[in-house]
Formats: structure tokens, C-alpha cells, sequence
């Protein structure tokens, strides 16, 4: 019988990491975990650590990490105020379905219950935003703990797990076996189920198949094409999975993001069918709940969902089934195509490619011509990180995804993601570009982050957004209140400095035909590079201008 070699509470835990498959973890270090850090240190080529600038940024590497492999992102903060930070891509990781491990160090065990220093209930603070949040008192129990951690973020509808680590607990050394790697839980389809929406689709003259949600794989977005492809299927998105299917291809047909096009919504009203596969149906996809009829919609409404939760929260199916995208998608391939009228679906492409037309300017940087000249340039392997602002409604209107490329955006519009998410993608793959939009206000909160790409070898593109105001409220104010701004301006900041202080190259763009060198030069320089784009405060969004919503 082998003997079980002792060991403290943070090399159990390190080791179970490493049982599971993890390769890195972002973090801020803290006193409360030091034996976690010290046991890192030996497991240092097996293992990276990146110390990022902020607890937020932390968690929202760690969570589009989580996107972009779809096995869970590991953060470490410490307790109090770094938990209380990194709380915000606990909740991006929740709605937007990811697989995401925060570990928190906590107070000792001998001193819980007197508000000691920095203390916090973690089950109590993050149970409403997390899959699962616990605390581990027993160092014995770490291997039973960590298992179960990787096995609810990933299982189901993927998310987010919280694990406070008493300080003390850490430095207890025991005798403990390790667990087995863990392995997720997926409701795959049945053959007959897969049937069922065959027999539903074939009676349908005017389908349309919305695909949305986490846990696609690119094998999944694959089959996704193929299906479509095979049974004239037109395929909208839901909001920031644009890169589930080719939108070169004829099959896809726009998304229902926050910047959806009207024409697309009008089609949807013309549909006789639904089929949806991944996607919540959730306040985005749906225009708050208006674009489909609540809870009976005029259309004949299939739902495919990995969690039957999420079937009938709101909308009621005619027929539904509880799968995985993947496992779905396989079924449905396997089952004998039934082809809609292709003319119903080139009426949808047709719509989508003139909604993709750049609208007419008066400005000395035409956005829409410069997202042209970007789709042509941006490698067919490049991830496109979103913050939350109308100016990614350039990116999600012009530009076209495709795996193995990717869309990596917080479907809860959270500020401040775009440039840690493109920081961790460009770590995770230092060959591959990563591209972040993100506005003036954004990069404000989150800029810093670009050190953490230096530090680490990281070479990001970041192209901010540079018009003076927060953007999407400055929209909505002048909508409801016209002329009577209020706290929405920011003052003017100098980019440029910021940039290269944090140690990145920097290029100001003022006029359409200096974006594509400037782009083409981020591509070439070995590190990260700031593009400061000065856009028009009166050119609000893709489809509207301040004069106009002052107008109506």
C-alpha cells in the first residue's frame, strides 16, 4: 500500500489543482493564503501564477479563461476587500454561465464570529452570485472540496464556485489521498427527443434557429453549421456568442445583442418555429421580454437547454429537451436533414448583409469603414474581447467571427472587462492576438491591466474608444432627458502617457486612413499596444447621434 506522504493544507490543495487540470491562476496575493503561494512555488513549471493589478481584473481573467477553455479559471484573493473586488467577475462568470473557481483566504478559525480583520461570511456574501459557495475547515476535506468545486463549475449550466480558505487551515498538515480528476456532468439528447424536433422542424415554413449560451465547443460549432447548413436553417445569436457559427456563411443571419438590427426582429415575428439551443431567453435576447409573446410566444417555441431550470423560466416551449450544445447538436446531425425553403433563409442573409453596410458620416473617423477594413486584417484565430458601452456596437455589427476565432464579452455589461479578458486570452496564447474594445470610462477601471501583459509576456491590442463621455448612459439621458447632462462627462485624460507609463506602445487615430497602419503596426510590435481612437460624443452609436435622440 503506498504511503501518503504529509502535507499542509496549501500543498493539498495545490496538488488537486494540478489533478485537475489546472495550468495557471490570476491573482492578487494576500497574507491569508501565503501557504498557497508558497506551495505554487514548487510546482512553478508545472503551473503559472499571474499577479494581476486589481482583484477585478484578476476575476475577469480568470473568467475569460473560463470562456476560452471552457474548464474553470482559478482566482486567488484575499479576504475582505480583495474578495469584496473580485466579486464582480463572480458575477459575470454566474450570468454569463462560465466555469470560474474563486479561492479566498479567510480569517483564522480561532478568531471567526468577532468581526476579526477583513472577515466576511463568503457563503452568506456570495451564495445569490455563485453555484456554489462554501468555506473549508478541515484541511482532511480539501481533496473532497476541490473535486466537487470543479465538478459544479463545469457540470450543467456551467458557473461560478467560491471556496474560503481559513489562513490557519492551510498550515495544518495531514495524511489525505488525492482525488480522481473530475469529470463534468452533461445531459446529452436522445435519439428520440432528437426526433421530436425533426418532426416539429418539418412542419415549419418559416424556422429560424437561435444558438446562444457557454459550453460549445469548436467540434459543437461545427455540427451548428452543418445542421444548419443541411436543413436551410437561418441562425441568429444571442447576445455575444457571435462566434458560434461561420457568419461568412449564408446560414448565419445577425444577433439578438443590444444593438440588434430591426429587420431581425421583424423576422422573428414572421417565424412560425423556434428553435433554441443554448440560450436562456433571458432580458437581452429578448428586448426585455418583448420580442416574444410572455409565456405563450406566437411562434412555436423548441428549447434546447442544458439546464431544465431554464426551460419555462419565463417562456413556454411546445416541445423542449435537457442537453448539452455539443451533445445536441450531434444527435441532431445524426437524424435525417428536413430542409426548410431556402428562400425564406436567403431573405434573412439578405437583411443581415445590408444591416452590415456602414452608414453614411460626417465625421474624420468613420468607424463603420475602419470595422470594414478590420475584418479583412484580423487573423482567422484572434480573440475580440468586448467591454460594456455602445462603441462595441461596432465590433458586433461589422466585424465577422468565426471558430477557431472568438467573441469574449460579459453578457451582464460589466465596465472594465474588455482589457483583463484580452490580457488573459493573449497569456493563454501569446501567438494568437487578442484585441480589446473597450471606451474611455472602461479603460480607466481597468487599464492597468496592461502591466500585467508586460510583466508576463502578453502582447495585446487595445483599441480605446476615446469620446468623453459614458457613452451608453449619455444615451439613454438624452433620450429620456434631453440636453441635461448630468454625470456623464469625463475629463479629459491623456491616454497616450498612461499607455506607455504602464509600458505599452501608443498610436492616436483621428482620421479613418490612419486605422489601418495603426493596426497593422499593433499587430507587428512584440508587446502590447494602446490605439486611442477619437471618436465623435455625437455619433452616440452605430444607428443613432445625440441630434437625433434631441430631435425625437
Amino acid at each position: 500500500m503506498t504511503k501518503i506522504a504529509k502535507r499542509t493544507g496549501g500543498q493539498v490543495l495545490v496538488d488537486q489543482l494540478l489533478i485537475h487540470g489546472a495550468d495557471c491562476a490570476y491573482c492578487v496575493p494576500g497574507e491569508s493564503y501565503l501557504e498557497v503561494l508558497d506551495a505554487l512555488h514548487d510546482v512553478r513549471e508545472r503551473f503559472t501564477l499571474y499577479n494581476a493589478r486589481h482583484e477585478a481584473g484578476a476575476a475577469d481573467m480568470a473568467e475569460a479563461y473560463g470562456k476560452l477553455t471552457g474548464t474553470p479559471g482559478i482566482c486567488m484573493v484575499t479576504r475582505g476587500p480583495g474578495a469584496c473586488q473580485a466579486a464582480v467577475g463572480v458575477h459575470i462568470a454566474y450570468q454569463d454561465s462560465t466555469p470560474m473557481i474563486l479561492l479566498v483566504g479567510q480569517v483564522g478559525r480561532q478568531t471567526m464570529d468577532r468581526e476579526s480583520f477583513q472577515e466576511i461570511d463568503y457563503r452568506q456574501m456570495f451564495a445569490p452570485v455563485a453555484k456554489w459557495a462554501a468555506q473549508i475547515d478541515s484541511a482532511e476535506r480539501i481533496p473532497e472540496y476541490i473535486a466537487r468545486a470543479f465538478r459544479v463549475a463545469t457540470s450543467g449550466r456551467p458557473g461560478p464556485v467560491v471556496l474560503a480558505l481559513p489562513e490557519d487551515m492551510l498550515t495544518d498538515v495531514v495524511e489525505v489521498p488525492d482525488a480522481r480528476p473530475f469529470a463534468p456532468s452533461v445531459p446529452a439528447l436522445s435519439p428520440q427527443d432528437a426526433a421530436a424536433v425533426m418532426a416539429a422542424l418539418s412542419q415549419a415554413q418559416r424556422p429560424l434557429l437561435l444558438a446562444g449560451g457557454s459550453g460549445w465547443s469548436d467540434a459543437g460549432a461545427a455540427a451548428l453549421q452543418r445542421f444548419a447548413t443541411a436543413n436551410n436553417l437561418p441562425v441568429a445569436t444571442s447576445f455575444r456568442r457571435q462566434d458560434l457559427i461561420d457568419n461568412r456563411s449564408d446560414a448565419y443571419v445577425g444577433d439578438f445583442g443590444t444593438g440588434v438590427a430591426p429587420s431581425l426582429v421583424k423576422r422573428l415575428a414572421e417565424a412560425d418555429l423556434l428553435l433554441v439551443i443554448g440560450a436562456r431567453l433571458g432580458e437581452i435576447t429578448t428586448k426585455t421580454y418583448a420580442t416574444l409573446s410572455v409565456p405563450n410566444p406566437a411562434q412555436t417555441l423548441v428549447h434546447i437547454h442544458v439546464d431544465a431550470n431554464e426551460i419555462g423560466r419565463v417562456y413556454s416551449p411546445t416541445l423542449s429537451a435537457v442537453s448539452g450544445p455539443d451533445a445536441a447538436l450531434e444527435a441532431l446531425c445524426a437524424q435525417p436533414p428536413a430542409p426548410a425553403d431556402a428562400d425564406w433563409a436567403a431573405a434573412l442573409r439578405a437583411d443581415y448583409l445590408a444591416d452590415c453596410e456602414p452608414p453614411p458620416h460626417d465625421y474624420p473617423l468613420d468607424m463603420g469603414q475602419a470595422m470594414a477594413e478590420m475584418r479583412e486584417l484580423v487573423p482567422a484565430d484572434a480573440v475580440i474581447t468586448l467591454d460594456a458601452g455602445n462603441h462595441t456596437g461596432w465590433a458586433q455589427r461589422f466585424l465577422r467571427y468565426a471558430r477557431p476565432g472568438r467573441q469574449i464579452g460579459s453578457t451582464c455589461g460589466s465596465m472594465g472587462y474588455a482589457v483583463p479578458a484580452a490580457v488573459a486570452a493573449s497569456l493563454q496564447v501569446p501567438a494568437r492576438q487578442a484585441i480589446a474594445f473597450v471606451g474611455d470610462g472602461g479603460f480607466m477601471m481597468s487599464g492597468m491591466e496592461i502591466a500585467t501583459a508586460v510583466q508576463h509576456g502578453g502582447r495585446p491590442v487595445v483599441l480605446v474608444f476615446n469620446n468623453g463621455t459614458y457613452g451608453t448612459i449619455r444615451m439613454h439621458q438624452e433620450r429620456e432627458h434631453p440636453e441635461r447632462i448630468s454625470g456623464t462627462d469625463i475629463v479629459t485624460m491623456d491616454i497616450g502617457r498612461i499607455s506607455e507609463g504602464l509600458g505599452a506602445a501608443h498610436i492616436r487615430v483621428t482620421q479613418t486612413a490612419q486605422f489601418r497602419p495603426a493596426l497593422l503596426r499593433a499587430f507587428d510590435h512584440d508587446g502590447p499596444t494602446v490605439i486611442e481612437l477619437m471618436t465623435d460624443p455625437e455619433q452616440i452609436s452605430t444607428r443613432t447621434t445625440v441630434s437625433r435622440l434631441r430631435g425625437d
